[in-house]
């Protein structure tokens, strides 16, 4: 029987089950996925209702379902504790009851990603770890660089030659990564990061294959439920690329029934761009497998991504869920990125407007019930990919000369 804090790596294919006090990224008996689990009804005895909420809204508020063993290890920059908006004036709109937006674009880094990325540095610190790497789209990119200069060991990060969002180069630029462009997409740059970890094992990978990242990210699914007062909502939206954070927050809402704190589970919805989609076409067709997406396209940069890592992860959770998966053009998510800023003030990357886009198709299609309570998650800052809206916007900046006649002329209309 597993201690408290104590936890084992659990294959999501072959059920192997194993301890191992490295970071570990695939099964060793058939070369698959890894997740972290735990003796849930030993914890049983440790957690509670009330314990968690004496303490902050944060990633660490849930440290007791957190495999990090030693605390002095912790590397924390405040991550956690975003807020839940209640988007009356969405609800108006689509024409439904209850619609809350999660917005992790409040993280320290501007992302969801700071949530896993607390935990994976933690766990690199235990093992005295100096070096770290990922291959990235920019979120994690920028997550990696903050947290691994917080930790004063080095970073390394493989980016997609011309195709990752200023906002999110600068951050990893600023906080002193190594920053190497490799020739392709993201697919090829995971690839190639892959193969540096493998030939260079003193360097901890922290892609979403890394289990610990998905430790610290389901802890986005037990906030929610703190927020609503352990009641869960029906439907939790979401923004899929590579795949890992579908899966992470599923694994937090089950882990939270599993321990009796909450009464149900909400039905995991994802989003992906349609040029980007192959875990929608998978799950559309009833297949077990995924068709890789050689040259995916799409505005929204974070979700551009045609081999996801965790897909088996993600279809899991979907199908366990009773949920399901959906596509959205490029002109869905930019008028839902201007909706979310114009209605509710949410400002918002393309990726993030992903999920407010399939809400509004969902409902349309009467895939959602509008009377349901729904949480769309919006994964990352607008800040991140500015350039999007410059290209995008269409109202002309207008210029004038400073008299009240001529300003007069320009807002006729709107006094």
């Amino acid at each position: 029987m597993l201690k408290p804090l104590d936890y084992l790596f659990n294959c999501i294919n072959c059920g192997f089950k194993f301890e191992s006090k490295k970071v570990e990224y695939y099964c060793p008996k058939c070369n698959d996925l890894l997740e972290i689990i735990y003796d849930m009804e030993e914890l049983k005895n440790y957690v509670s209702k009330e314990k968690f909420e004496r303490r902050s809204l944060s990633v660490w508020r849930y440290k007791e379902l957190l495999p990090i063993k030693d605390s002095s290890k912790i590397v924390s920059l405040g991550e956690g504790g975003t807020t839940l908006h209640e988007c009356k004036n969405l609800c108006k709109l689509f024409n439904a009851k209850n619609l809350l937006v999660k917005n992790e674009g409040e993280n320290p880094t501007g992302s969801f990603k700071d949530r896993g990325m607390t935990v994976a540095i933690s766990k690199v610190l235990e093992n005295e770890v100096k070096i770290v790497a990922c291959a990235s789209t920019g979120n994690t990119s920028a997550s990696l660089a903050a947290y691994a200069a917080k930790a004063n060991i080095k970073s390394i990060i493989l980016v997609p030659e011309g195709k990752v969002a200023l906002g999110k180069m600068v951050q990893a630029i600023i906080h002193g990564a190594k920053i190497i462009q490799v020739n392709g997409n993201f697919d090829d740059a995971l690839d190639s990061v892959k193969r540096l970890v493998k030939h260079y094992p003193q360097i901890c990978l922290l892609n979403s294959i890394n289990p610990f990242r998905i430790e610290g990210q389901k802890t986005l699914a037990m906030e929610i439920c703190s927020q609503l007062n352990y009641n869960p909502p029906d439907v939790i939206i979401l923004p899929v690329g590579n795949a890992g954070n579908i899966s992470a927050v599923w694994k937090g809402f089950k882990e939270f029934k599993e321990l009796g704190l909450i009464p149900k589970v909400p039905r995991m919805i994802g989003i992906q761009a349609e040029k980007a989609a192959p875990l929608t076409k998978a799950f559309k067709e009833g297949k077990n497998e995924i068709s890789v997406v050689t040259y995916p396209e799409t505005i929204a940069t974070a979700i551009k991504i045609g081999a996801p890592a965790s897909w088996k992860k993600a279809l899991k959770a979907v199908r366990e869920s009773r949920g399901l998966l959906e596509t959205v053009s490029d002109n869905e998510i930019i008028e839902a990125q201007k909706l979310l800023a114009r209605k509710e003030g949410i400002f918002v990357e393309p990726a993030s407007a992903a999920s407010i886009a399939g809400l509004k198709k969902l409902l349309e299609n009467d895939q959602i019930d509008k009377h349901e309570n729904i949480v769309c998650i919006t994964t990352g800052h607008g800040l991140k990919d500015p350039d999007v809206i410059l290209k995008t916007y269409n109202e002309p900046l207008v210029k004038i000369s400073p008299k009240i006649e001529e300003l007069k002329k320009v807002l006729e209309g709107m006094l």
